[in-house]
């Protein structure tokens, strides 16, 4: 499209009020596709993505925003889950999806919900590809708030590599449901645990569901951005501080659900599940606060790859990730550091809906990156989680690609065309 007819375009929808999405107008640009700059391993793989909505219920879970310390009545916990997958996808039928997300938060009147939508390479409901055997499984969890689509860039883009990817929508946690925090400090790591044992029952070969035998639930990896990040340490073995506890205690009218998964509780299980291979944490939230010690970074024993702004101003970097990354000393971990980034190093870009004239800065903000292009980092980010989850889950030779560098960063990475590495750092620390 010629630019003075983008312009107009873009000039009529603005002026009409029209929900535009999330690409840009006139290149047909999707979350997820390649810049020309990419590095190599963010490209696709050769699967189809299908992608599957389902709905599941947690019973009988600790309801702590109702009653008092103690005496928490219980509630069933509903959960909406996104699933990616290999699939058949028929050559007449275009590989897009329409996804439906909301703007704003449900508890702020001064940022009303604004329902928009925006498109993803993916086919709702196609039929499973059992092509590549049982898939390894990657849980996601997002920030608070956030939502299930948070990060569709690398949820397809996984799931074109041949894994079975499921990202939670935390209740109580998401733009349209958001509620106090002390829901999101204790349920992110049991919500966690509790997806990874539904997803092993559906795939199970009594089961009707669509993932039966589609997924191995024995390889399962945890990726979390933010609170997520803060919910997939704990579910794989970073037990809470005593500090943790007293800090939700305060928040929640001096509630102790969060006992037991504090590193001294006895209910606290010594070693994770054994599930669970690998981490990837997205600017993990807490270490500033005090929600880990010496104590509780020692029990994360996994692979972990954790990924960080060094200006993140939410959870912080010196005292925050770097912080965790160092404090982790019994696991093989990598650290990946955006130079000059703040915190959203994890999200899908900005909407085109979070541009529209009279929606709060803050909407677009919440994706946005001050230093960095969005399409950039996701690009970045596809090409490192498929390193670590390759080497982790299918026991691939990426090694290369994880290799730290030294010397200048402008002659080159492994992956990376020349000059295209600036602006990032990687680490590497073994137990």
């Amino acid at each position: 499209m010629k630019k003075r007819s983008f312009q107009f375009v873009l000039a009529f929808l603005l002026l009409t009020g029209t929900l535009v999405s999330a690409q840009p107008v006139d290149a047909g640009f999707i979350n997820g596709d390649l810049l020309p700059n990419a590095p190599e391993l963010a490209a696709r793989g050769s699967y189809g993505v299908g992608v599957q909505t389902l709905k599941v219920v947690h019973p009988a879970q600790v309801d702590v925003l109702h009653g008092s310390a103690g005496q928490h009545p219980k509630y069933d916990r509903p959960l909406t889950l996104e699933v990616w997958y290999p699939a058949r996808v028929p050559a007449n039928k275009p590989a897009t999806v329409t996804y439906q997300s909301t703007l704003g938060r449900s508890n702020d009147p001064k940022r009303p919900l604004i329902p928009f939508t925006f498109q993803g390479r993916a086919s709702r409901d196609a039929q499973p590809d059992p092509s590549g055997g049982a898939y390894p499984l990657v849980i996601v969890s997002h920030g608070y708030p956030g939502s299930r689509l948070l990060l569709t860039y690398l949820t397809e883009n996984l799931a074109s590599k041949g894994y079975v990817v499921v990202a939670i929508d935390h209740t109580e946690s998401t733009y349209s449901d958001l509620a106090a925090f002390p829901s999101t400090l204790l349920n992110r790591a049991l919500d966690d645990g509790f997806v990874l044992n539904e997803m092993a029952r559906l795939s199970g070969k009594g089961s009707k569901s669509f993932l039966s035998g589609l997924l191995n639930a024995d390889n399962t990896a945890l990726v979390g951005y933010s609170m997520g990040g803060y919910g997939v340490l704990n579910a794989a073995g970073a037990g809470y501080s005593p500090q943790a506890l007293k800090l939700f205690g305060q928040m929640s009218g001096g509630s102790t659900a969060l006992e037991s998964r504090t590193q001294g509780s006895p209910a606290y299980p010594a070693s994770p599940d054994p599930r669970i291979k690998a981490v990837v944490a997205f600017a993990p939230w807490g270490m500033e606060r005090g929600v880990w010690d010496a104590t509780g970074l020692a029990g994360l024993k996994l692979p972990t790859l954790f990924i960080a702004g060094s200006k993140d101003d939410v959870s912080g970097y010196e005292k925050g990730v770097k912080a965790i990354y160092e404090g982790a000393v019994n696991a093989d971990r990598y650290m990946l550091t955006y130079l000059n980034a703040r915190h959203n190093v994890a999200p899908n870009p900005p909407p085109a809906a979070s541009m529209q004239p009279g929606v709060a800065a803050d909407e677009y903000m919440h994706y946005a990156e001050p230093a960095w292009n969005e399409h950039r980092i996701n690009n970045i980010n596809q090409h490192f989680v498929t390193a670590f989850l390759g080497m982790q889950l299918k026991g691939l030779d990426y090694a290369k690609y994880l290799t730290v560098p030294t010397g200048d960063p402008a002659e080159g990475w492994p992956g990376f065309k020349p000059r295209m590495a600036v602006g990032l750092e990687l680490r590497h620390a073994k137990p």
